[in-house]
């Protein structure tokens, strides 16, 4: 078997705070290959974009890492890492996509530069070179009048479009992995359709592999191989697309396909899960979902239920799989987003459409 292109283990980030230590991202490993896509979902507060951004050594002020994580990309240790090093990595072997735009994008530099700068920093093209690349990537990306428009400043453009900007500077050096955190929010379904279809044409060219972060489980199913689902700081479901949609074992990964509208179940309102995601300085003893689970007994109170094995590519971290006999009757079960098609049961796509 030939090694990951990524392989993170035991990934911890935690914060002082004034209300205590906050376990932002507690214990996550992973694994990805190069040519696959990973989709990563969760609500917010879960630990998704820190984890992210903790994959490129991008830890926000305060931030401390444990001793023992991780962060393997190709061989080395991105966490042990000079800053020279970094910075040769990032944007040129990974690329992120932000999840906030206009923070991300310089004011006072035009996209055109901020797209051709990646392209100046990382091969010795010459200024024009880099600002032809720049042009072109920002079509692919769908930003009608490519050229005029790289002339402009982030705040001339729409937020659909200053999206469309960070995606042309993650992709146009190809990258061996991309993570994409809430990459289309912004957009509507045409250019979103567009979007994806471009990534998927550069896996299938470059064999680029990429971290999909979303709250779009339609995008997932249409996207992704694999899927992790994380719950506050921890992965508690990691499976096949398919085998989440169809089998999902942990009872918040069925609350988050419960909650998805449905063309074929009709409901007067939309199922919700109760409660929210608890702060990371009061992650609750035992499992830290069952003050929200509809099957928690006395046992989740007290025992942290561990990754548990279903099947060779199926874990979840529950203890109804121990004791599935405790799963309460008449609970609605997870139904699957109409979009969730998975592209290898899906009938031939028409050139360009989504």
């Amino acid at each position: 078997m030939t090694s990951p292109l990524l392989a993170v283990h035991d990934l911890r980030v935690s914060f002082n705070t004034d209300a205590g230590l906050a376990r932002a991202v507690d214990g996550v490993s992973l694994t990805i290959s190069a040519g696959e896509t990973i989709g990563l979902v969760g609500e917010s507060g879960s630990g998704k974009s820190l984890t992210a951004l903790s994959l490129l050594k991008l830890i926000p002020r305060g931030g401390l890492l444990a001793p023992t994580s991780r962060v393997e990309f190709e061989g080395d240790n991105v966490l042990t890492l000079a800053e020279p090093a970094l910075r040769t990595l990032r944007g040129r072997r990974i690329a992120m996509v932000f999840q906030e735009p206009m923070t991300a994008l310089n004011p006072v530099l035009t996209v055109g530069d901020q797209v051709s700068e990646v392209v100046r920093a990382h091969t010795s093209k010459s200024a024009g070179d880099a600002w032809t690349m720049a042009v072109h990537m920002l079509e692919r990306v769908g930003i009608p009048d490519a050229a005029a428009r790289a002339r402009q400043y982030p705040h001339e453009l729409s937020g659909g479009m200053r999206q469309r900007v960070m995606i042309a500077m993650a992709l146009i050096l190809e990258p061996a992995l991309l993570i994409a955190d809430e990459p289309t929010t912004a957009l509507d379904v045409t250019i979103q359709a567009q979007i994806l279809e471009l990534l998927r044409e550069l896996r299938e060219r470059t064999n680029m592999a990429v971290l999909l972060i979303t709250h779009d489980l339609g995008v997932i199913a249409e996207m992704a191989s694999r899927v992790l689902v994380m719950y506050a700081g921890e992965i508690v479901e990691e499976a096949p697309v398919n085998m989440i949609f169809s089998s999902p074992a942990h009872p918040y990964t069925e609350g988050l396909l419960a909650a998805v509208p449905t063309l074929d179940i009709t409901r007067d309102r939309l199922q919700t899960i109760p409660g929210t995601v608890p702060p990371a300085t009061e992650w609750p003893a035992g499992c830290r979902f069952r003050d929200r689970c509809p099957h928690a007994w006395d046992r989740c109170e007290t025992d942290a239920p561990a990754l548990l094995q279903l099947s060779p590519a199926h874990r979840a971290r529950c203890h109804l799989i121990q004791e599935p006999e405790r799963r309460q009757p008449g609970v609605p079960q997870a139904g699957v987003p109409h979009t969730a098609q998975h592209p290898a049961n899906a009938a031939p796509r028409a050139p360009g459409a989504s």
